[in-house]
């Protein structure tokens, strides 16, 4: 096993892993400078390994609201969760399914998502939904606790160098041996023949 005091072992990066992190910078800087999470005072980045868990918080100030969509994607155009507030039937993404769990009453719930994988990298919205009778219209309502997720392959660990790595710097470091002892040894004897 190389360790990172071995000066002949380099650690191996997964390229993935690379990409992943280039795209939860990307993601960051979104949430910092552009309109990504501009909503929701309470919203955060949240990083996590794959594998982990993440809780979704989300809370709304008016208790009357009907319905609750956990929505993901810049665009809030992916539904992963429906919730009905009144018979509290759950309508839960394919993809999800197994791995979301519901806690606390309606309005104020918390999703906990677990076994993350990169693919749930991205921003969560929480939306509250009523039915005014009024207007005959649905109102929406952008309820706090929205999170910008970005969930990492776990970091590798340093793996055995290649045996044939190691025979090659073995020879490298035989032939410069040899290189140096024979140049100091020309050295030498041009010194005693000058004499």
């Amino acid at each position: 096993m190389c360790t990172p005091d071995e000066a002949m072992c380099v650690p191996r990066r997964s390229q993935k892993r690379k990409r992943i992190r280039e795209r939860g910078n990307i993601l960051r800087k979104r949430a910092r400078s552009g309109p990504a999470l501009s909503g929701p005072v309470n919203s955060e980045v949240v990083w996590k390994d794959s594998g982990e868990a993440v809780t979704i918080q989300c809370r709304c100030s008016k208790p009357d609201q009907e319905f609750l969509t956990l929505t993901k994607g810049l665009s809030e155009e992916y539904h992963v969760l429906y919730r009905d507030g009144k018979s509290e039937k759950n309508t839960i993404q394919e993809e999800f399914k197994g791995r979301l769990q519901l806690n606390r009453g309606f309005p104020n719930v918390d999703i906990f998502i677990k076994n993350l994988t990169s693919n749930d990298t991205g921003p969560y919205w929480c939306e509250y939904k009523k039915f005014d009778q009024a207007s005959s219209k649905i109102l929406k309502m952008k309820g706090t606790g929205s999170i910008l997720l970005v969930v990492t392959d776990r970091p590798q660990q340093y793996s055995a160098c290649d045996p044939l790595e190691n025979n090659l710097v073995l020879v490298f470091v035989v032939i410069c041996a040899a290189m140096l002892l024979g140049i100091i040894m020309c050295f030498f004897i041009r010194i005693i023949i000058l004499k």
